[in-house]
C-alpha cells in the first residue's frame, strides 16, 4: 500500500483519540519506567500516554513515514522509530505497550499475542483497542462496490483485503497462559458526523485505502462515487441533517 496520509486521518482527530484514551483510563498501572505506542500513527495516542505517565520513557513504533513525521513535531521529546510490528521486540522489556487500532491490519493474532506479552516486564500490561466493524454498512459496501466488475480484476479478493479478527473467547484463551489479568470488553462508538460524504472521508484515511490503492486516479473516482451513493443510502440523515456512524470495537487488556 501506498504511505498514510496523516493529514486525512487527523480530521478526525477528537473521534479517532476518544477509543485511546478510554482504553489507556483501564491500565492498572500507577507508573511505568518504558512504555512502547505500536502503530503510533501521528502521535495522539502516545500524547496520552506521555500526559498520564510523565515519568516514564516513552517511545512511538510505525510503518509510516508521513505518520513518523508528524509525531515527532507533535512530541519533539519522544523517540519515535520506522519498525515493524509483526517482528517488535521491547528494549528493553516494556512496562506498557499500547496498540491503538493498529493490530487489526496485522496477521496472525495466534503468534503476535504471545510475542508481545513477551516483551512486557513482569507486571506489564499489553493494551489493545482495534476497529471490529467489518459488518458495518461502511465496511460491508467497501466489499459490495470493490466486486463490481470494473474494480474486481485490479482489487482481488475484496474479502481478504483485511481479516476478521477472533472472537472475544479466543482473545482470551489465547492470552490466559500468559497473563495473569485480563481484562476484554467491546463498545459501539456513535460518531455524529455532518453527512455522508464525513462518513467517506473517515474511511479513506483507514479501511479504504487498501481499496483505493490499485486503481488509477479515473478507476478511484468511480469507485468513490459508488461507494458514496451507497453510503448515502445506508446512513440517512438525522433530523438535523446529520448521520450517525455506528463504530464497534474491541479492547483488550492484559497483565503479565
Amino acid at each position: 500500500m501506498t504511505d498514510w496520509n496523516a493529514d486525512l486521518y487527523l480530521r478526525f482527530a477528537d473521534e479517532r483519540t476518544r477509543p485511546a484514551a478510554d482504553l489507556l483510563a483501564r491500565v492498572p498501572l500507577k507508573s511505568v519506567r518504558h512504555a512502547v505506542d505500536i502503530g503510533c500513527g501521528p502521535g495522539n495516542s502516545t500524547e496520552l500516554i506521555v500526559r498520564r505517565f510523565p515519568e516514564a520513557s516513552v517511545e512511538g513504533v510505525d510503518t509510516s513515514p508521513d505518520m513518523l513525521e508528524k509525531a515527532r513535531a507533535r512530541l519533539p521529546g519522544v523517540t519515535f522509530r520506522q519498525a515493524d510490528v509483526t517482528t517488535f521486540r521491547a528494549e528493553p522489556p516494556a512496562d506498557l505497550i499500547f496498540a491503538n487500532a493498529v493490530l487489526q491490519w496485522v496477521p496472525d493474532h495466534e503468534r503476535l499475542f504471545p510475542q508481545l506479552m513477551e516483551s512486557l516486564a513482569p507486571g506489564g500490561v499489553l493494551a489493545v483497542q482495534m476497529p471490529d466493524n467489518l459488518d458495518q454498512p461502511s465496511h460491508r459496501l467497501m466489499r459490495e462496490v470493490a466486486a463490481e466488475p470494473e474494480f474486481a480484476e485490479k482489487i482481488g479478493d475484496a474479502n481478504a483485503v483485511r481479516a476478521t479478527i477472533p472472537s472475544v473467547e479466543d482473545y482470551y484463551d489465547l492470552l490466559q497462559p500468559h497473563a495473569r489479568g485480563i481484562d476484554i470488553w467491546r463498545t459501539t462508538y456513535c460518531h455524529v458526523l455532518p453527512d455522508a460524504g464525513a462518513i467517506v472521508e473517515w474511511v479513506r484515511a483507514t479501511g479504504l485505502r487498501p481499496f483505493l490503492d490499485p486503481l488509477d486516479e479515473a478507476a478511484k473516482a468511480d469507485f468513490l462515487a459508488a461507494y458514496t451513493a451507497r453510503i448515502a443510502r445506508a446512513y440517512p440523515p438525522l433530523r438535523d441533517g446529520r448521520v450517525l456512524l455506528p463504530f464497534p470495537r474491541l479492547f483488550i487488556v492484559a497483565m503479565r
